[in-house]
């Protein structure tokens, strides 16, 4: 054996060893730190809860606002999205209600298992969700009994069949676009120039 033979043979092993003590150096760097990320909210209108299997999300009314207050005797929509996430027990939105009005639904508020209930339409939604699978969407009015504004929010309960209840602090989102309705009767179709 040469004496290049046995440098070769004792460096290894310090070779290894020191790139194991470089990974466990660098692994460490950034335990105990919180992503930036982590901790910020959706880019929607509403807000945001979860009771039992259900994620409620982009939860807002939608109130076009003129005065200082949306006035009681007005209806509002309410909106959101409801997922199911139990991969095989169906659940079902049974009321909503709140201090502000009276909340009424109409349509099948089933929530089906890996699937999703759409209360409302939101803004900016081009077309149903049709041919989203496991997709139902129900309407949601409120006959108001008490003012509201923007920059407030409004606490709503939300009762389902198997999850239970949750409450939620809603705010409201009139927009400062016209609906697409009234902009496509107004003859804006959205193209810009």
């Amino acid at each position: 054996m040469n004496r290049f033979q046995s440098r070769s043979y004792a460096v290894a092993p310090l070779l290894a060893a020191c790139g194991l003590a470089a990974a466990f150096a660098l692994s460490g760097c950034s335990a105990g730190q919180v992503a930036q990320t982590a901790t910020q909210e959706p880019a929607v209108n509403g807000t945001l809860a979860t009771v039992g299997e259900i994620a409620l999300r982009n939860i807002h009314l939608r109130a076009t606002q003129s005065t200082d207050y949306v006035q009681p005797g007005r209806d509002v929509e309410l909106l959101l999205v409801a997922a199911n996430n139990s991969p095989d027990v169906n659940d079902k939105l049974l009321s909503v209600s709140s201090d502000v009005g009276t909340v009424s639904l109409s349509g099948d508020t089933t929530v089906p298992a890996n699937g999703v209930l759409l209360v409302g339409e939101p803004d900016g939604q081009i077309a149903p969700l049709e041919a989203a699978e496991k997709a139902s969407a129900v309407q949601a009015k409120i006959a108001l009994t008490k003012p509201i504004s923007n920059g407030l929010t409004y606490n709503f309960t939300f009762d389902f069949d198997k999850a239970g209840e949750t409450t939620v602090a809603v705010p409201i989102s009139a927009g400062e676009q016209p609906r697409r309705e009234a902009a496509v009767e107004a003859g804006d179709t959205g193209g810009h120039h």
